[in-house]
């Protein structure tokens, strides 16, 4: 585990409430594990879908969401382990450039899901500066609360694809789970963006 980290003043939960907060009409995907917990904290929506377990797809998830419904806004919200096994991810995104796609790192440094141990993050690994030179137009940073605050403008309205990293504290905290039902969870998302007629009801 990265000592560092546990001193990082962002606190993960507060970022993600203020994030859903700033975004009552995004469609939020929610990265394998800590990230999702935190969004269902922050209250659980029939426009957020978690990823249980795909490691490594929340950003090509939100590029394929962010170009079938490009008049909403989209926004990835992962973590520094699940990203770094998502990197390719970055370059197709930039590639796209989805202008209503917003890719939002918690980066706390740590494989939270397997035991706290250091990511590349911690040892140096950039992942804005993977971003900038992948060619996303809009790469935020923040390593303090002031910081977080200032980059919210550009998560709910920057013409993207926007990526904003930001350092959290290496928390351990309770879990708030989601729905575990991939289908039905599946099947809520679709109904809650198409309507009923989406899954096949009238």
């Amino acid at each position: 585990m990265n000592e560092r980290a546990n001193d990082y003043p962002i606190r993960r939960r507060e970022l993600a409430a203020a994030i859903m907060a700033d975004n009552p009409d995004a469609l939020f995907i929610a990265g394998l594990g800590a990230t999702a917990w935190d969004l269902t904290a922050a209250g659980d929506r029939p426009t957020t879908f978690p990823l249980w377990g795909a490691m490594g797809g929340a950003a090509a998830m939100g590029l394929g969401l962010a170009l079938a419904q490009p008049e909403r806004r989209v926004i990835v919200v992962t973590g520094d382990g699940e990203q770094l096994m998502g990197l390719g991810a970055l370059a197709t995104v930039a590639v796209q450039r989805p202008a209503n796609l917003a890719i939002v790192v918690f980066d706390n440094e740590s494989y939270g899901e397997t035991g706290m141990q250091a990511t590349h993050t911690a040892a140096g690994v950039d992942l804005a500066g993977v971003a900038r030179a992948a060619g996303f137009p809009l790469v935020r940073t923040a390593a303090t609360p002031e910081d977080a605050r200032a980059a919210l403008p550009d998560i709910r309205a920057g013409r993207g694809p926007v990526f904003a990293a930001f350092k959290v504290r290496a928390e351990v905290l309770p879990f708030a789970l989601p729905p575990k039902d991939g289908a039905w969870l599946k099947d809520r998302f679709r109904r809650a963006l198409l309507g009923p007629a989406a899954v096949g009801e009238t």
